[in-house]
């Protein structure tokens, strides 16, 4: 009987454990889950035989090392900061890792220790990333086996509210972490390659350049540029392409008044307001909208929008700018985190409400002199509020991936899922599973 471990139970694990559970007997399998609170899985695993529920300091490396001994394949949900150390463990003893996070410098490092031990330690494996290199790779691979040649690669992704629980102005809630929302393109410069040329775009400009998409059904979306499309030139083994670039969905209107947030400085996480205990949202903005001696807040905020955005002015009404009743927040903070706090309550989710994750490839090649654009899009609806779309997506790939390298894949080294001999059969899966990519090709005269 295999024994499976998974470190971590958040919120993105409620698929993964589905998925796996519902497999255990067929498979043989034990699982065995790690988490800091167990008592929510208590309810409904306690009962399973094959399930064992163990609480876990994630710090603690003795249990943790213990636990890993008594595994057969490792699946880390904790926070990035402690797969490096769970990486080494898992090496030190033999055992294959999978994880969810980006490849950091540190993690690449332990390849060689990891190829002589015969470890796989498969990383990305989530939807972005994970996913979208899963799909990518294929397209790009396919066109490649046809004879074209790869002119543009763009590919997109948001964590957004699905359309049937879509009832604000802003056309968004918050559907994962709140605060990787509201600093979303700070701390560095956007790089991307356009028509052979290399183009940045600063944080203050992030927001203003964006581009639009039609996806059939599910219509518009507007798309910002990612901090980093350049690595995966390297990564996808595309280094001639003309226009690399890579970005974040949301829908129209999100991205234009989110700009006047971050030129108003209410995005600020650098350093603390004084007052910031005591202050009204109103407060909040009046603090950082040019004095008047007469003017109003409303008034003073539409000379600051100018005409060509006053359409957007209803937006921050909506989200309680105005209001002047209580104080947001009772501990000094950040512009941007007492921003947070305001955004937490206006674009809170509801118990019946669904989420939604869409992803978007555009890609244009040449083949047999003719040009094509092929646009390839999925859009998953989450079921509840436990099995979201970005639960479901998140958690799903993983699961299946762990079931490929419990019955038989094996790639020694760090890894992300673009291989073949994985990637086909785990987007085959995905499809039957509903997570399901739709192509439109078209002639580009």
């Amino acid at each position: 009987m295999k024994v499976i471990l998974v470190l971590g139970a958040g919120l993105s694990s409620a698929s993964l454990f589905r998925y796996l559970v519902e497999r255990l007997e067929l498979h043989s399998w034990r699982l065995v889950v790690a988490n800091s609170n167990v008592d929510v899985l208590k309810v409904k695993y306690e009962n399973n035989a094959r399930i064992t529920l163990e609480t876990l300091d994630a710090t603690d490396q003795e249990h943790r090392k213990r636990l890993i001994a008594q595994s057969d394949m490792v699946i880390s949900m904790l926070p990035a900061r402690f797969h490096v150390d769970i990486a080494m463990d898992c090496i030190d003893l033999g055992k294959n890792l999978i994880t969810p996070s980006y490849v950091s410098a540190d993690m690449k490092a332990l390849h060689d220790q990891a190829v002589l031990k015969g470890v796989t330690i498969m990383n990305e494996t989530g939807v972005d990333p994970g996913i979208d290199h899963m799909s990518a790779v294929k397209i790009i691979e396919e066109i490649e086996e046809k004879g074209g040649k790869l002119l543009s690669f763009k590919s997109f992704c948001g964590g957004l509210i699905a359309p049937e629980s879509d009832d604000n102005l802003w056309h968004y809630k918050f559907t994962w972490n709140p605060r990787n929302v509201v600093l979303a393109g700070q701390g560095g410069v956007a790089a991307f390659r356009q028509n052979k040329e290399l183009k940045y775009i600063p944080y203050n400009q992030l927001f203003k350049r964006t581009e639009r998409f039609e996806i059939e059904r599910y219509g518009a979306f507007d798309g910002y540029a990612n901090r980093d499309s350049l690595k995966y030139l390297e990564l996808y083994n595309i280094a001639s392409v003309e226009t690399m670039y890579r970005g974040t969905l949301r829908r129209p209107n999100y991205c234009q008044a989110w700009d006047v947030l971050v030129e108003l400085g209410l995005t600020e996480d650098g350093y603390v307001l004084d007052n910031s205990r005591s202050l009204t949202p109103r407060q909040l903005l009046n603090a950082f909208l040019p004095y008047h001696p007469t003017d109003s807040v409303e008034t003073k905020l539409k000379r600051f929008l100018r005409e060509d955005r006053m359409h957007l002015f209803a937006m921050f009404e909506e989200i309680g700018l105005f209001e002047n009743q209580t104080p947001i927040h009772s501990e000094d903070a950040s512009p941007a985190r007492l921003l947070q706090v305001l955004l937490e309550k206006a674009w809170a989710l509801y118990d019946q409400d669904k989420d939604m994750l869409v992803m978007l490839h555009e890609f244009e090649y040449q083949l047999d002199g003719q040009k094509y654009r092929l646009l390839s899009s999925m859009v998953s609806v989450g079921e509840d509020r436990n099995y979201t779309a970005m639960a479901n997506t998140v958690g799903l790939p993983i699961a299946i991936i762990a079931k490929r390298m419990l019955t038989g894949y094996r790639n020694p080294g760090v890894h992300l899922p673009i291989d073949r001999k994985l990637y086909i059969p785990v987007l085959e899966e995905l499809k039957s599973l509903g997570i399901e990519f739709i192509d439109n090709l078209t002639a580009i005269k």
